[in-house]
């Protein structure tokens, strides 16, 4: 699906993408639903017995009509601090999570629902995210990955394609790639192996329980429509103590991108992905790290990330 001359692999950033949003409101008369409240009061209010109403933006992306409300107001919010220093990382700091799991069907819905089968269809051999942004995971995963070739040790890197930005000759006994794309997966030179699926649609993982010692997501997360499911699989076959690493920016492809996410900023994102951790089960609390290189001049980089309970 193109739009105006516009092809689906370009990405956009969640939170400047206002001409985007401009540009497909002239011919697009169905508006994306969105929810305009931060995460933050909507977890306030859940844990109040309360409902978040959702609202239909036309034109403009949630998250710039979300800051811009929240300026001429002069108000504090979750999305306005995602501009301050640590907010991130503070996101996930004594959180009151609510009973129920406190997101509905409708913010996992995408404004593309054609089969993302077709959307991946042919091999993209660029990357996501830029140098800086790049330097800085590969930097995040050499201080916390296992040393290479430890024996016994096992990696899924998930949503995988033609790279996996691990550290310059990094090895494992099994390294294996999971995702939508079998010509960018051959070309990954880590893995060990692959796996060609859609979590979309089998969201189950093909592995034994306790399998593996690390499971990566690089800026991918923000397209599962199934997140729990995918995450409860996840700890199913993390070995105790496992590590899972969650990776993400400001950048998607916004038509494939869940609703929740394109309507929500940076420090939200860290609740979102963090709720998933919580919700699934199994995990010990989510924590956000702010990985940004150079903040303002390059792709932003957050990471959260969980450890599977040693008794789970």
């Amino acid at each position: 699906m193109a739009i105006l001359g516009l092809q689906p692999q370009q990405r956009f950033p969640v939170l400047t993408g206002v001409c985007y949003s401009r540009l497909i409101s002239a011919t697009i008369h169905a508006p994306a639903v969105a929810s305009v409240s931060s995460l933050s009061c909507k977890l306030k209010k859940w844990n109040n017995g309360g409902r978040l109403p959702r609202r239909l933006v036309v034109g403009l992306g949630a998250s710039f009509w979300a800051q811009y409300m929240n300026m001429a107001s002069n108000s504090k919010s979750f999305i306005a601090s995602a501009r301050l220093k640590g907010a991130v990382e503070q996101a996930l700091q004594n959180v009151e999570w609510p009973e129920q799991f406190p997101f509905k069907d409708e913010d996992f819905q995408r404004f593309n629902e054609t089969p993302d089968s077709l959307f991946y269809e042919a091999p993209r051999f660029v990357t996501h995210i830029d140098d800086a942004a790049i330097a800085a995971l590969t930097k995040y995963y050499s201080e916390v990955f296992p040393p290479s070739n430890t024996p016994g040790v096992s990696i899924l890197d998930m949503c995988s394609s033609w790279v996996s930005h691990f550290p310059k000759g990094y090895k494992q006994e099994r390294v294996v790639g999971m995702g939508m794309n079998e010509e960018e997966l051959k070309r990954n030179p880590v893995l060990t192996e692959y796996v060609v699926q859609d979590l979309n649609l089998k969201p189950k993982l093909p592995f034994e329980d306790n399998s593996f010692d690390v499971i990566t997501n690089v800026v991918s997360v923000d397209y599962l429509t199934k997140p729990l499911d995918v995450f409860k699989e996840m700890c199913r076959i993390l070995k105790p103590g496992g590590l899972a690493i969650m990776s993400f920016s400001n950048r998607c492809f916004w038509t494939k991108a869940i609703s929740i996410w394109t309507s929500t900023g940076d420090t939200d994102h860290a609740l979102i992905v963090g709720s998933y951790f919580h919700y699934a089960g199994g995990f010990e609390p989510p924590q956000a790290v702010d990985i940004s290189p150079n903040p303002g001049r390059s792709d932003p980089m957050y990471i959260v990330f969980s450890r599977k309970l040693s008794t789970a």
